[in-house]
């Protein structure tokens, strides 16, 4: 058999444009794609590599169309076929699994009618033998009673399970090719882990090709053949993991892995002087559950059990753990967002859970929050810099024209002035985070609860969030807690550590002490579930310059 014929997928010369302003999307991309072969397409947000996934599937959205080129799958030409030949090939030979599951998974619909759909589809399957066939495929990616999922809703799951059945659903079909389009972007390191072993392991067993679409490179590292780089719609580089990662050729790759946070950079630990802003003390959050049996009590879910923990004057404190593990609950319930069950939250000793009048609105002005998702918090109706000032309008003592001062100050903290009258829909993912955060300071706060605010952005883009969120922090002096599953990110922020699992502090302690020496078994399994690149010829590599398959010289676990 020659190499055309082993070829699965050939792109060539394809080319994408906006249809109203004729503006270049994709430029000329060419790649191959063998059967069982696992690529990956990195680049920046806005490289075109989603728009590239979506072409081979024929989903380009309204507005863009192909202005050239050619996707060979199978010796055929896709964009060639007509819609009823397309869907005759989505789901039985192309498969996607997309970045947001609680989005492509029907929230009206249950579990066991949307996985049923494509089967019903594509095959003459009798209804028990559908339902036989999702039962297996749910026990495959180790999803517990699968009976029970069938019948339930994709909100009953948490991010990590959704993407297990997204998985499973693309996967009952057996398709030849898989594409997965940032398919963990959302999910803590445990739950990253699971699903993209679990989508190799799948693929592995039925030959399946994989083309994995990310920004992540530890990713790209742990469990890609080959990558291609993109950047502005152009293909820049692509090869072997090994080689392109240790030497790349292309100023924008150099570029990529120049933004990976770089191993010991752990902040040192802040010095407890009894300037105490934030003490949590005993903290509970129970709410009723799930209803047992039909006459049955509901059964309480307990999500915060018992919390204790103090935040310091400047300290930045990193509050890490896995889905449902109750670091946002945390969070949240220290700004009295959601009821708490027992315990108390002190501001400056004042218990905030009695806080009346003057006390209440100074912890309202003293304390803010930095959402995870910048595009839903943001009002879409408001432009930026009427997003910022909102905030002062409860601020006593200033005036409009000091008001405005302090907008445009603050928003030149961040880089943004020059974009102050645009809105939200027209500014990148970075630039609607740093509204959020500018926003958050705009009163100047003591205290910031920053719940994931890079865990959705690409490597430099959260590189510079980052960095200039340590500035602000050392200019401004507020206390931070910074809620995130990126460990890499918690290292280059926090000058301490808590561990949460199952709505419990298992471990806490300096930054570099606990991701270097790790005492308890699930902040051992945080840290080995975490992707990273080992870049060059150094010690870390052991002199081979081989690529490690965990914390590749990110942490040395236990030295």
């Amino acid at each position: 058999m020659n190499a055309a014929h082993e070829t699965l997928l050939q792109v060539r010369g394809l080319s994408l444009r906006a249809q109203a302003s004729g503006q270049a999307i994709v430029k000329g991309v060419d790649f191959d794609v063998r059967p069982g072969e696992f690529l990956a397409i990195v680049g920046e947000s806005g490289s075109g590599k989603t728009m590239v996934a979506r072409a081979i599937m024929g989903l380009t959205p309204r507005g863009v169309e192909v202005s050239g080129g050619q996707i060979l799958f199978d010796g055929h030409d896709l964009l060639q076929c007509s819609p009823k030949q397309l869907q005759a090939l989505r789901g039985s030979q192309l498969g996607m699994v997309f970045q947001e599951p609680m989005v492509s998974l029907n929230p009206a619909h249950r579990i066991g009618a949307q996985m049923a759909e494509g089967l019903k589809l594509h095959t003459r399957l009798t209804g028990k033998e559908i339902r036989q066939k999702c039962i297996d495929m749910l026990r495959r990616v180790r999803i517990e009673d699968p009976e029970r999922c069938l019948e339930a809703y994709p909100h009953e799951f948490s991010g990590g399970m959704r993407q297990r059945i997204m998985l499973a659903s693309v996967m009952l079909l057996q398709p030849r090719l898989l594409i997965a389009d940032e398919p963990t972007t959302a999910l803590d390191m445990l739950a990253q882990r699971e699903v993209l072993d679990l989508m190799v392991e799948l693929a592995t067993q039925e030959r399946t090709a994989v083309i994995l679409i990310t920004h992540n490179l530890g990713l790209v590292s742990r469990y890609a053949q080959r990558v291609m780089v993109m950047c502005r719609g152009d293909v820049v580089e692509t090869g072997g993991v090994r080689q392109v990662l240790q030497s790349p050729a292309h100023e924008y790759t150099r570029s990529l892995l120049a933004a990976l946070p770089k191993p010991g950079q752990a902040r040192p630990p802040h010095r407890a002087c009894g300037d105490v802003v934030i003490r949590v003390q005993d903290l509970q959050v129970v709410y009723p559950g799930s209803r047992k049996g039909l006459f049955g009590r509901h059964v309480p879910h307990h999500v915060l059990k018992q919390v204790s923990l103090d935040v310091h004057a400047g300290e930045t404190v990193a509050v890490v753990g896995g889905s449902g593990s109750g670091k946002t609950t945390l969070g949240r319930a220290i700004l009295n967002v959601v009821p708490t069950s027992g315990g108390r939250v002190l501001y400056r000793g004042v218990n905030v859970g009695e806080a009346r009048g003057a006390d209440r609105h100074r912890f309202r002005l003293g304390c803010q929050l930095v959402f995870q998702d910048p595009y839903s918090s943001l009002d879409p109706r408001m432009r930026v810099h009427a997003i910022v000032a909102e905030p002062l309008r409860l601020v006593p003592d200033l005036d409009a024209r000091e008001k405005k001062r302090r907008t445009d100050e603050t928003l030149d903290e961040v880089g943004l002035l020059h974009l102050a009258q645009r809105w939200p829909h027209e500014l990148s993912g970075g630039q609607r985070q740093r509204v959020a955060i500018a926003r958050a300071l705009v009163r100047r706060p003591e205290f910031v609860v920053a719940d994931e605010p890079v865990s959705a952005l690409d490597m430099t883009i959260q590189a510079q969030v980052l960095a200039l969120f340590r500035d602000l922090q050392a200019h401004h002096g507020f206390a931070c807690m910074f809620i995130s599953h990126d460990l890499l990110a918690v290292e280059q922020i926090a000058g301490r550590v808590v561990v949460m699992e199952k709505g419990s502090i298992v471990e806490q302690g300096p930054t570099a002490q606990v991701l270097i020496s790790p005492r308890h078994p699930y902040t051992r399994a945080l840290l080995d579930a975490a992707p990273a690149v080992e870049i060059g010829d150094d010690a870390s590599t052991g002199g081979d310059g081989k690529l490690c398959p965990h914390i590749a010289g990110a942490y040395a676990m236990g030295g």
